[in-house]
């Protein structure tokens, strides 16, 4: 068993290299199976994640080539099988891209259910129905989604509820059908714009990714032939905004895009933080202790929710009450548990959670319960008194590449230890 060991107390400073984007490589990453060709991507995190859904790639017959620990080529040209097994769908979530990949490109896909972090509800209806929309028959039946399709035909489809997934996905299997598919009420995460320049470089016709409208028009074939570069790591990002904070730190981040971080970096100021912006990096720094504030998840440019732990642990240690409304996932307060074992004072009542600001955490073993979780409760054991320990890190490896080291560069007193 794998455990990280932090003991903590010592400010961040420093610089930080930021990967690039989790959400968005393990969307691209399946879209690479609308290729009748060759393609390059770089700037991939090396992370859990990438290195599975690069094996169910190859399961399908895809050919990839590790150029570097960040760079890969991949040779879609000879799909031999239309099926993604569960005993690898079923480690992440973005194993459902491969249905929308490919429908649109052989009109058949069996993939086994997906799964990931357990935030509670996470269904895929808006996945279905615009399939459906598109022509296709999906089944849902003994652990596998199978959907098929004579002729994918494009058509309207209006999302009852803002979900990136169902937008890339149905954006997926858009991309070869007939005509012209418009999907409106779209999620406008950065990711998805990410994925649809993505497809464009390859030969897509996408218009209007980052907005709520997106219309897809349909081509005969995506011909590859091409590199793409994957978008920083907005949350990554984030994290380490908000480690500074809380360890009273100076940290510049780099490999950023700042205007994906306007709603951190709102907060970050309103509790007391620091930031200069230049571009493509970013100086943050806390000199005090934080102040109280109030947030609310939304949907993108919202404060994200994949941040909304790593913002609990500044408040709380933060002077006064501050409250958190989640309002994306029902389950994404189980990290407070964990929080609470090291003096934190918090209470949850469904998708809302009190925060009474203490000075300082005290060390404890916890258990990352989720990719997000874990994250938080490095910066936890970063600013606790005393030598904390870390368990369940195969949930902080789906998404964070090399963060031990990360944040060893910066200063903290954290390994990784085998027990």
């Amino acid at each position: 068993m794998e455990k990280l060991v932090i003991t903590g107390g010592t400010p961040l400073k420093g610089d930080v290299v930021i990967s690039g984007a989790k959400n968005a490589a393990v969307a691209i990453l399946p879209a690479t199976l609308l290729i009748d060709g060759i393609c390059t991507i770089n700037n991939l995190p090396n992370i859990s994640d990438v290195k599975i859904y690069c094996e169910i790639l190859e399961y399908m017959g895809a050919k990839i080539k590790w150029n570097s620990k960040n760079e890969i080529t991949i040779d879609t040209r000879n799909i031999s099988t239309t099926i993604a097994p569960y005993d690898l769908t079923h480690k992440f979530r973005a194993s459902y891209y491969v249905l929308g990949a490919m429908l649109s490109r052989k009109g058949h896909v069996q993939v086994g259910m997906p799964g990931g972090c357990k935030l509670g509800a996470r269904p895929i209806d808006q996945h279905i129905k615009g399939f459906e929309a598109l022509g296709a028959t999906v089944e849902v039946e003994n652990g596998n989604i199978t959907a098929k399709a004579d002729k994918l035909i494009g058509n309207s489809i209006y999302m009852d509820v803002v979900s990136v997934g169902a937008t890339i996905n149905v954006m997926l299997s858009a991309v070869l059908a007939e005509g012209t598919t418009v999907i409106d009420n779209a999620a406008k995460e950065p990711h998805i714009v990410d994925v649809a320049n993505f497809l464009n470089t390859m030969g897509a016709d996408i218009r209007g990714a980052g907005t709520d409208i997106i219309k897809i028009n349909g081509v005969k074939k995506l011909s590859g032939n091409a590199t793409y570069s994957v978008v920083p790591d907005q949350i990554e990002a984030g994290t380490f905004m908000l480690a500074a904070v809380a360890s009273k730190g100076d940290i510049t981040i780099k490999n950023c895009i700042s205007k994906h971080l306007d709603s951190i970096t709102a907060k970050i100021i309103e509790v007391g933080g620091h930031i200069e912006d230049y571009g493509d990096s970013m100086r943050i720094w806390c000199d005090s202790r934080p102040s109280k504030a109030n947030i609310k998840t939304l949907p993108y440019p919202g404060f994200p929710t994949d941040i909304q732990p790593q913002m609990g642990v500044v408040l709380s240690i933060a002077d006064g009450t501050s409250i958190i409304n989640e309002s994306i996932w029902e389950s994404r307060f189980q990290y407070t548990d964990e929080l609470n074992k090291m003096g934190a004072k918090i209470t949850t009542n469904g998708k809302t959670a009190i925060f009474e600001g203490i000075e300082t955490l005290s060390s404890a073993p916890v258990y990352a319960c989720d990719l997000r979780a874990g994250a938080a409760l490095i910066i936890a054991g970063i600013i606790a008194n005393g030598k904390t320990e870390i368990y369940n890190l195969e949930h902080i490896d789906r998404g964070y590449e090399n963060i031990e080291e990360k944040f060893r560069k910066l200063g903290a007193n954290i390994e990784r230890v085998i027990e």
